[in-house]
């Protein structure tokens, strides 16, 4: 925590923190173009942001491109504005609110102890993914298959609802359920939801040292996006509980 605080202090770096919210997934040259700096000074800052959480990164073909991560930031929220009076510290909630908020996606990274198996295990194994998510898939998770998401007592099937790329404790991609009438009406959504474009997500699975790195990538959606709201809000505590259950045994649950 130590480390987020010293990131988020120098201005610079705050400045390569909203260049990545206004727009997430930026090369080094991209980001170097906002600021009056040398390159090997970005790339010194964009080191101290990737240790600190704040920031994490993807490869495109020779490219390497930079996400924000908000979960440094949402584990500060949790722990201080609940034990303090909010008004103390609004701009600590401030802060959360917009690194939060990417107009197209958005980019978690998780660091969980576990292996790369057993992480893709709770991905794609029905009997993991209804423990912390709620949610089972029907699919063999070979690219190009069909998946049925079974949720909320829903069985939701759609052609479009397809895996995208599936390699085993590596790298995993899949378009996201259909927002069908009767999920809306379950849920009390606006009819508006079954008319936007399919997002996809993608976890990339990693070896860091004696942890697994997770990163989770939710983009495709449309500007204004009310399902991208949705699910932005969904995922911390998604990701939580999956990191519970696989550390101890048990998902994280809602007290």
């Amino acid at each position: 925590m130590d480390d987020v605080f010293k990131a988020l202090a120098d201005p610079s770096r705050r400045h390569l923190l909203d260049s990545l919210n206004r727009r997430d997934g930026q090369t080094l040259g991209e980001l170097c173009s906002g600021l009056d700096m040398a390159r090997q000074s970005v790339s010194k800052h964009l080191a101290v942001l990737e240790s600190a959480g704040l920031v994490t990164t993807t490869r495109r073909g020779r490219e390497k491109l930079h996400h924000l991560n908000a979960e440094p930031v949402n584990a500060i929220a949790d722990r201080w504005i609940s034990r303090y009076h909010r008004g103390r510290v609004q701009a600590l909630a401030d802060l959360k609110t917009t690194l939060e908020g990417t107009p197209m996606g958005f980019t978690y990274t998780t660091y969980i102890a576990t292996t790369p198996e057993k992480l893709w295990q709770a991905l794609t194994d029905p009997e993991f993914t209804s423990q912390y998510w709620g949610v089972e898939f029907d699919t063999d998770w070979t690219a190009g298959a069909p998946i049925t998401w079974k949720l909320d007592g829903l069985s939701i099937t759609d052609p479009e609802q397809v895996v995208l790329e599936s390699v085993p404790g590596s790298r995993l991609s899949y378009t996201w359920h259909t927002f069908t009438p009767e999920f809306v009406a379950k849920h009390r959504l606006p009819e508006s939801m079954s008319t936007e474009s399919r997002s996809t997500v993608t976890f990339n699975i990693e070896q860091a040292g004696k942890l697994v790195k997770l990163t989770v990538t939710h983009d495709d959606f449309d500007t204004g996006s009310t399902a991208l709201e949705m699910v932005r809000e969904g995922w911390p505590s998604i990701l939580s509980s999956l990191k519970t259950l696989l550390e101890t045994g048990s998902p994280l649950r809602a007290e």
